[in-house]
């Protein structure tokens, strides 16, 4: 079983418990974390539907991020991802959002936000966790999975009370 299938079933199994739901809002990971969630038997009880949002008007559309924080800070910024999170949980009702976006490569990188350069958002109803991720430029498939693995496993820390690791921004709502 992969590292990936056994973050997803973790939460699953985390959610079913807690009563939750989760909803996805994914860029650079175009659906993979929604995917390896339902990959998981029972994960229609924890998740109702994803978005994926890899223009920016597909941010704004679908999930609500304001025009002028991509402006201000770009598609790849922890505003955005931040936004990404907390619209996507108001828009499907669910419990918790996780949230994805970033520079997959192999190339699109500047030396401010280099290839590899992701940020994950996670949100509930009361606060925002937001990590920036510096994962290299190992593939873009491999940027991708070590996403989706960080994203899966910081829900389930949100989603049983923990506090935000080290490094993680925290927002309150």
């Amino acid at each position: 079983m992969d590292e990936m299938y056994q973050a997803a079933a973790r939460l699953v199994d985390g959610l079913k418990k807690k009563e939750m739901t989760i909803t996805t809002a994914e860029s650079l990971t175009g659906g993979m974390a929604a995917q390896a969630i339902t990959a998981v038997p029972g994960a229609s009880q924890v998740l109702g539907f994803g978005f994926v949002t890899y223009s920016p008007a597909a941010k704004t559309r679908l999930v609500g991020v304001a025009p002028r924080l991509i402006e201000e800070y770009t598609v790849v910024s922890r505003p955005v991802a931040a936004a990404m999170a907390r619209g996507a949980l108001k828009v499907s009702g669910a419990d918790l959002a996780l949230a994805f976006t970033g520079l997959a490569g192999p190339d699109g990188g500047t030396p401010d936000c280099p290839v590899g350069t992701v940020y994950i958002a996670v949100a509930d109803k009361t606060q925002t966790w937001v990590s920036r991720e510096s994962f290299g430029n190992p593939g873009r498939e491999q940027v991708r999975k070590m996403s989706v693995l960080k994203g899966l496993e910081l829900a389930l820390k949100l989603a049983e009370g923990e506090q935000p690791p080290a490094g993680v921004w925290k927002e309150l709502l």
